[in-house]
């Protein structure tokens, strides 16, 4: 374990902060993963306690600091185009409720990053079926509720717009709600920022509208 008399605490989670955004801006790493990894970079540790480790906004705070310095030129154009992406599966999808989440609408995404969308309908199983139908092939797994009761399943699948022949396909996940999961408004954080956005809002970004909540 760390020594107190040794370190200060603060510092470390500096440090720690400024090692996993660089991860998860250049590598692609998830925010658990990146702040394993950067502790024991940092600290040389297997273990670090929850103390010396930074939150993730403090993260995310050091990966746009990161992007700024040493993407300033791509990483713009990148979380454009995943915004585009976003909004045109946000339109295909309409009768499901389509919400994005994820750092494509939080404004860090980058070369590595998915489109994450959450959709609410009474029949989750039709959301396959529009797949199926639209001959997209997917894989199926879970991710956490976010509200944190138990699992949802998540339809995966890689995209590559018609007009883009020769790009990277960008991976699309859907995270299948209930509608009842939808009821009651979504908190804003410290900042003001929500945790989704509906079609509107994300148009919004890509309008230019001055829409805050979820950039800054």
């Amino acid at each position: 374990m760390v020594r107190k008399s040794h370190f200060d605490p603060q510092r470390v989670r500096e440090e720690i902060a400024i090692a996993a955004a660089r991860l998860i801006a250049e590598d692609g790493l998830d925010y658990a993963t990146a702040k394993r990894k950067a502790a024991r970079q940092i600290v040389g540790e297997t273990r670090v306690a929850g103390e010396w480790l930074p939150d993730n906004d403090q993260i995310e705070e050091e990966i746009r600091e990161y992007q700024l310095l040493f993407q300033g030129d791509s990483q713009p154009t990148l979380l454009r185009r995943l915004r585009v992406i976003a909004v045109d599966w946000m339109e295909r999808l309409a009768p499901f409720n389509p919400y994005l989440t994820g750092a494509v609408l939080g404004g860090t995404a980058g070369e590595h990053s998915d489109v994450h969308l959450q959709v609410f309908c009474d029949n989750p199983k039709e959301v396959a079926i529009y797949l199926l139908n639209a001959n997209i092939q997917y894989d199926v797994s879970e991710t956490r509720h976010f509200a944190g009761r138990g699992y949802v399943e998540t339809l995966s699948f890689l995209w590559r717009p018609l007009n883009e022949r020769n790009a990277d396909p960008v991976g699309i996940h859907l995270a299948l709600y209930e509608t009842d999961d939808l009821r009651g408004a979504v908190r804003a954080d410290a900042r003001g920022r929500t945790a989704r956005a509906n079609l509107q809002a994300v148009q919004a970004l890509l309008d230019g509208d001055p829409v805050t909540s979820f950039t800054n």
